[in-house]
């Protein structure tokens, strides 16, 4: 008795590589996907997700430092308040009164 039918080893072998190649299309096929969805997002001008995460780290340094600032300036006022200069202004000299003589 044979434990092996030649017909169906053919056929397996045969699936085993239709379904490799399915496979390799499917892959092939993402990545011409991909590719095409970067080309759109590169057109769209769109940023990747690490050069967004980038400058949001980068915003929220720059937003505490500013905050910083701003209570390092208030600090600073509050402690040295310039006194009010006071101007004295000088009055106008008040008319001569001059005394003519009568003729």
């Amino acid at each position: 008795m044979q434990t092996r039918n030649p017909l169906f080893n053919d056929f397996a072998e045969l699936m085993s590589d239709a379904f490799a190649a399915a496979q390799a299309a499917g892959d092939e096929a993402k990545a011409a996907f991909r590719a095409q969805a970067e080309r759109f997002a590169a057109d769209m001008d769109l940023v990747s997700r690490e050069e967004f995460e980038a400058v949001k780290t980068a915003a929220a340094k720059a937003s505490a430092e500013v905050e910083a600032l701003k209570a390092r300036i208030a600090a600073l006022e509050d402690g040295k308040k310039p006194a009010a200069r006071r101007t004295t202004a000088k009055k106008p000299a008040a008319p001569r009164k001059t005394t003519a003589k009568k003729r």
